[in-house]
Parts: structure tokens; C-alpha cells; sequence
């Protein structure tokens, strides 16, 4: 998408954010889990914990629990619908193609329903918000070999 969004696209990437913030999807601990990692925005007090059940190189499962504005959380949820049954090179692909697209650097490839955050761009104090999930995810997949991640992580801009 080149120019402004439509208005019709826009109410409707609104009503996915607004609906995945009332309904969270896979919004729950996992006990079970292979890995998981806190993330933390400082600047806002958002906070969610990731949990990725892995299958050999497959996520098999991933939920998240916490707390944050409207952006961070129905963020989270997309993102666990999005990465589960992907390969860990593709979560992490959709990881760079997510932090493109609200980060204004290219990015929103095939990102489907993810595309409702393209607007998030013209806000650079939201992307911390939009990401705070993501960032966790990603380090849940890294420490996913070797254990539970314990640091919480902070986004980058």
C-alpha cells in the first residue's frame, strides 16, 4: 500500500486490534511449555510472559499472558496465531516482516491479518507496544534449546 490507508481498511484494521483486545486468543500459561520469556515496556508499564511449546524445530503451541494497552495485547494475540505450527526460521521471518511493517522499513509480506498494525508507523512511541509479544517470542525461540528464558525483554525501536 503506497498512500493513505482507505477508510474502510482502516475501521476494519481497527475492529481486528479492538476484537483481539477484548477476545485475546491463546491467552493463557502453559505449564507444559519448551521456553518461555517476559517482555517489559519500561515507558508504559505493559508486561506479557511468551510460552512456546516446541515440536523438535516446529511451534507447536504458544500462548501468553499479562497485561498492556490495547496495541500490545491484541498484538500478542495475532502473533500466537500467526507463529504456531511455523518452523523457527519462519517464526523468526515473520518476526522481521512484522517489526518492518509497524517500524516503517519495509516488511508486511503475506502477514495477513498482521497488516492491521501497518498504521502503527505513523506512531513511533507505539511500536514498543506493538512488538512487546514479538521481541518475547523471538527470545523464547532462542532459549528454547536450552531452557526457560529469565531476563525479561525490553523492545527495540
Amino acid at each position: 500500500m503506497t498512500g493513505p490507508m482507505s477508510g474502510e481498511l482502516e475501521e476494519l484494521y481497527q475492529s481486528i486490534i479492538l476484537d483481539h483486545n477484548r477476545r485475546p486468543q491463546n491467552f493463557r500459561a502453559m505449564p507444559e511449555a519448551s521456553a518461555h520469556a517476559d517482555g517489559l515496556n519500561p515507558m508504559c508499564g505493559d508486561q506479557f510472559t511468551v510460552w512456546l511449546k516446541m515440536n523438535g524445530d516446529v511451534v507447536e503451541d504458544v500462548s501468553f499472558q499479562g497485561s498492556g494497552c490495547a496495541i500490545s495485547k491484541a498484538s500478542a494475540s495475532l502473533m500466537t496465531q500467526a507463529v504456531k505450527g511455523k518452523t523457527k526460521a519462519e517464526a523468526e521471518k515473520l518476526f522481521d516482516s512484522f517489526h518492518g511493517l509497524v517500524t516503517g522499513h519495509g516488511g508486511g509480506e503475506d502477514l495477513g491479518r498482521l497488516k492491521a498494525f501497518s498504521g502503527v508507523s505513523r506512531f513511533p512511541l507505539r511500536v514498543k507496544c506493538a512488538t512487546l509479544a514479538w521481541h518475547a517470542m523471538r527470545s523464547a525461540l532462542d532459549d528454547a534449546a536450552k531452557g526457560p528464558a529469565s531476563n525479561p525483554t525490553e523492545p527495540q525501536a
